[in-house]
C-alpha cells in the first residue's frame, strides 16, 4: 500500500512540474510574440540640453555629450496598451521595451503588454512616478526570465567586462513628452527593501539617499550626483527565489529640448 502511494505521490509531482513547464514555455511564448513585431527603437541627433551638468568640464558626464537620442513611435505603442507611457533601452542589454503603468503596482506582474494573465508580466513604471515630470526617484521594474527575456539581462551590469565599456553607462527612456538619457552610477544587488524605492524626498533626505545607493555600487563609475538631480531606477530579481534585487540606478544627464 506505501508502495503505491509512493509512486502515485511520484506520479503526481511530475505530472504538476510538466504542467508547470508547459505554462511557462507558453507565457515565454506569448510575451515574445507580442514584442517580436513591434517597431524597433533607432538612435539619432536631434537639439538637445544638459540636465543639471557638472560645473568641472572634466566630469565623466561631457563624455556622453553628443550621444544620440532613441527614437521610436511610442504611438504605435498606445493603440495597442493605453497604458503605455514610455519605451525604455539600457545599453549592452537586451533590455529594449515599451514600458506600462496603471494606479497599482500587482498588476503588470503578472499580465503582459495586451493585459492577459501572464506570469512573465510587463516592463512598467512604479505607480507613484510621472514620466512627463520626474520625481526625484522614478522606479521601473520588470521580472528576470530564464528565457533571458524582459529586465533578465540586466545581470550583464555585475560584470567587469560590461563597465569597462563607458557607452554601455547609458540608459534611454522616451515619453511621450520629451527624449531622456541616463547616465548609471550605481549598481548592486541588495534583500528587497523599501529604501531604494523611494520617490518623495524633504530637505537632506535625497542626498543622503544618493550618498548611500552610491557607496553601495560594485563598481565606481566616477558619476557625480547633486540634490538637484533626478534618478532612474530599475529593480529587478537576482534569482528565482525572489528574495534578492538586482538595482541599478542612473541621473538624467540629457533632454529633447
Amino acid at each position: 500500500m506505501k508502495k503505491k502511494f509512493k509512486t502515485f505521490f511520484i506520479l503526481l509531482i511530475s505530472f504538476y512540474m510538466l504542467f508547470y513547464f508547459l505554462f511557462w514555455l507558453n507565457d515565454n511564448y506569448q510575451n515574445k510574440k507580442i514584442y517580436q513585431n513591434n517597431n524597433k527603437p533607432i538612435f539619432k541627433e536631434e537639439n538637445n540640453i544638459l540636465f543639471n551638468p557638472p560645473i568641472d568640464q572634466n566630469d565623466f558626464t561631457y563624455n556622453f555629450v553628443n550621444t544620440p537620442y532613441l527614437d521610436i513611435d511610442l504611438n504605435e505603442y498606445q493603440k495597442l496598451n493605453n497604458d503605455t507611457v514610455a519605451y525604455l533601452v539600457v545599453d549592452g542589454t537586451n533590455v529594449s521595451y515599451p514600458v506600462v503603468q496603471t494606479d497599482n503596482n500587482e498588476f503588470y506582474l503578472n499580465h503582459d503588454f495586451n493585459k492577459n494573465y501572464n506570469k512573465a508580466g510587463s516592463i512598467f513604471s512604479d505607480y507613484r512616478n510621472n514620466l512627463n515630470n520626474l520625481n526625484k526617484n522614478t522606479i521601473i521594474y520588470g521580472h528576470r526570465r530564464l528565457d533571458d527575456s524582459m529586465f533578465t539581462s540586466l545581470k550583464l551590469l555585475l560584470d567587469e567586462n560590461w563597465f569597462k565599456i563607458n557607452e554601455h553607462h547609458l540608459i534611454y527612456l522616451n515619453t511621450f513628452n520629451t527624449k531622456m538619457i541616463f547616465q548609471i552610477f550605481s549598481v548592486y544587488t541588495i534583500p528587497l527593501e523599501q529604501e531604494y524605492l523611494k520617490t518623495h524626498f524633504i530637505n537632506n533626505e535625497f542626498i543622503d539617499f544618493i550618498l548611500k545607493m552610491q557607496n553601495r555600487s560594485f563598481f565606481n563609475f566616477k558619476t557625480t550626483v547633486n540634490s538637484e538631480d533626478q534618478i532612474l531606477t530599475l529593480s529587478t530579481c537576482l534569482d528565482g527565489l525572489g528574495i534578492n534585487r538586482i538595482v541599478i540606478h542612473a541621473k538624467l544627464i540629457k533632454k529633447e529640448t
